[in-house]
């Protein structure tokens, strides 16, 4: 019988590169769209003044930054300890295999490797390796692992995606980003690969062509023909529930990762795209750390849409994985952001007993 672990981390870009991880406060109050109220720092939530403070931020980049290293540090060793066969992966595609040629709401990444060099077109700054323009990674995929759960999808009635190989690059920021981190220390990553993409940003995916939105931007956005709309959060919810039966009948040992960060600024119009929706955050913590599964299971996409969490589409899969399995996280913690586009969350869901997991005489 399979084994499964589950971890909750992020792929967020700019803890990857050097400087301060604030910066994009600066980009919003440069920018003739912003509210005008939000141009006054006296206008602005409490909790975001004081992390602001009289620094720029750079005080509350550096403790967060410090934060998010140490996720990724016991991420890694809790998927150390458990060894697993291979990795199943939420992420987004944000223009990246998901372009105008095809455009899947989910899809299985069954490839035998992906290459990818993630410094060679980056805009941000020096990487926080000092790694070379040109590095190149490769990471193994599980190609078994990838048809058998298409398969398993496909025949409970999900319609799901699957590939063999990239349509246009050999491994999105959200799936690179993820490695990267949990090698933080540069030990290696040697545990295999499958991708699974959801398509988070719907409704303005080739509107915004993988370009976080500034308030003028924004405005623009809402002027453009609009694309059909990403999977509802409840369906998300549901295809995590199938993932985890498909692997818990199965002969591996597998890690469940949901990868995004949580309400972003840039995406919360409802906030001039200058800061996230924390107090919503905190209620799905708050309801992930209880196994409140209902508050996940009941969300729809417009209110995840109100309140920035396109990404956390990939958190509802991972939701309904662990609700299926009973489970509530042995370790969580929530890392809150007002002033670098979102907050952050790492969790760990450590496997149990088949008999606790199934149940005695009942099935997953």
């Amino acid at each position: 019988m399979g084994q499964i672990l589950g971890l909750g981390i992020t792929h967020y870009p700019g803890l990857g590169t050097q400087g301060n991880l604030s910066r994009r406060i600066k980009i919003c109050l440069a920018d003739p769209a912003l509210p005008e109220h939000l141009r006054s720092i006296e206008n602005w939530p409490r909790p975001m003044r004081e992390q602001w403070s009289v620094d720029e931020g750079m005080g509350h980049s550096n403790a967060h930054r410090a934060e998010m290293i140490e996720g990724f540090r016991r991420a890694r060793r809790a998927l150390d300890e458990f060894q697993p066969d291979f990795c199943v992966i939420w992420g987004d595609d944000q223009f990246e295999n998901y372009r105008d040629d095809c455009v899947p709401a989910f899809s299985v990444l069954a490839y035998d490797s992906a290459e990818f060099q993630p410094w060679l077109h980056n805009q941000r700054g020096i990487n926080c390796w000092n790694e070379a323009r040109e590095k190149s990674y490769t990471v193994r995929g599980h190609r078994d692992g990838g048809k058998h759960l298409a398969s398993f999808l496909l025949n409970e009635g999900f319609d799901i995606a699957y590939s063999y190989k990239p349509l246009h690059i050999g491994l999105g920021h959200a799936f690179a980003n993820s490695v990267l981190y949990l090698d933080w220390d540069r030990a290696g990553f040697s545990y295999p690969l499958v991708p699974f993409t959801v398509n988070a940003y719907g409704r303005h995916l080739t509107g915004s062509q993988g370009v976080p939105p500034t308030p003028s931007m924004g405005q623009k956005l809402i002027q453009l023909e609009e694309d059909p709309p990403g999977p509802q959060p409840w369906r998300c919810f549901q295809i995590g529930a199938a993932t985890a039966r498909a692997f818990a009948n199965s002969p591996w040992k597998v890690a469940l990762i949901a990868s995004s960060s949580w309400s972003h600024s840039f995406l919360t119009e409802k906030h001039g795209r200058m800061y996230p929706d924390v107090e919503s955050d905190k209620r799905y913590f708050e309801a992930l750390c209880d196994g409140g599964w209902d508050t996940w299971r009941n969300t729809n996409l417009a209110q995840a849409e109100d309140r920035g969490h396109h990404e956390l589409l990939n958190w509802f899969c991972l939701a309904g994985a662990m609700a299926e399995l009973k489970r509530k996280p042995d370790e969580a913690v929530f890392l809150e952001s007002w002033i670098t586009n979102s907050d952050k969350v790492f969790a760990v869901f450590r496997p149990r007993s088949l008999d606790d997991e199934l149940g005695r005489g009942g099935t997953v």
